[in-house]
């Protein structure tokens, strides 16, 4: 009779067991229908048209604007460059699960092809990397070019939250964005003071106008340029301390390129004063804003540092040192 029962437990068990493993089974092919695109979704950009048929599961990016898009998001990164990473996204930095791609200008190839993504996110820098790329998984650009410079970052918030089922958070995301710049706009569309954005690199200075890296600054916002030179290109154009007081900006923003890429901290306005620059009148009013140099240097095109960017171009019309 003991025997019996055993048997019969035994045929119940496994008889369990059998059903448990078909849900799970049942489960798996739900979860794996349930992130199938149909129709797929299909994406232009400037470099052509990318088709995803499901919903990316490992995400390569290969810029920190990318990653701080992910990250505003919560989608999880499967691999990134780690060679400039801003304070704001530090915690990438260590982190074992996330594999390290590179470098930002050149990605390491081998390793981006060994992450096996299914999306990769790329940027101009990378432009000519692209068709490799995109052999190896379905690849996304986003042109984080000069016009119409915050409905870019938008449009891009818009387009991961589509992806990847956050269309809710992008939304709000967006709406966060808008609310901040209007904020900007209304504080600059009435102000007689002049900006003049530069770069510091190594004791020597580049200028940003309207048609630059930093343009939406001014054709965006509403800040009124101190230089109406077109300058364009990722490093401005040189000038000089001479230059810099002949424009005799009212504000002065100062991205710190040093600071970047000797990996030291951000310079402080009397570390580069001189006789011709402290005759302008954003030094004598104390309007010299040292800009966060993460943000504006190392990315300048995602929600986070839009946003770091909003504040320092507002500190520039209250600071005074």
């Amino acid at each position: 009779m003991k025997a019996k029962n055993r048997k019969w437990i035994f045929g119940l068990g496994l008889i369990a067991t059998i059903s448990l493993q078909g849900c799970e089974e049942k489960t798996t092919e739900i979860t794996q229908i349930s992130q199938k695109f149909d129709p797929p979704i299909t994406i232009k950009h400037d470099l052509g048209t990318t088709v995803l048929d499901h919903r990316p599961e490992r995400v390569a990016a290969l810029d920190m604007n990318e990653v701080d898009f992910l990250d505003q998001l919560n989608i999880p990164v499967a691999g990134m460059a780690k060679d400039f990473i801003p304070h704001y996204l530090a915690s990438y930095k260590n982190d074992s699960s996330i594999e390290d791609l590179g470098a930002i200008v050149q990605p390491n190839m081998e390793r981006v092809h060994g992450l096996k993504p299914d999306l990769i996110l790329m940027t101009p820098l990378h432009t000519t990397n692209y068709q490799e790329l995109s052999e190896f998984a379905p690849t996304l650009y986003f042109n984080t070019a000069t016009t119409n410079h915050i409905t870019k970052v938008k449009d891009h918030l818009l387009t991961l939250g589509q992806i990847f089922d956050k269309e809710k958070l992008a939304k709000q995301k967006s709406k966060e964005l808008d609310d901040k710049v209007k904020e900007v706009q209304e504080l600059t569309k009435n102000r007689p003071e002049k900006a003049l954005i530069i770069l510091h690199n190594n004791g020597s200075f580049s200028s940003f106008g309207m048609r630059s890296r930093y343009g939406f600054v001014f054709t965006e916002l509403g800040v009124k340029p101190a230089n109406t030179i077109e300058e364009t290109g990722l490093h401005g154009q040189p000038i000089s301390s001479e230059f810099i007081q002949q424009a005799d900006p009212d504000i002065i923003y100062i991205v710190d390129r040093t600071a970047i890429m000797e990996r030291r901290s951000v310079i402080n306005p009397n570390d580069i004063s001189n006789p011709l620059l402290r005759q302008t009148k954003a030094w004598k009013n104390g309007h010299v804003i040292v800009a966060d140099a993460d943000a504006w240097y190392i990315a300048a095109a995602s929600p986070t540092s839009i946003n770091i960017m909003l504040n320092d171009v507002i500190k520039g019309y209250q600071q005074n040192l």
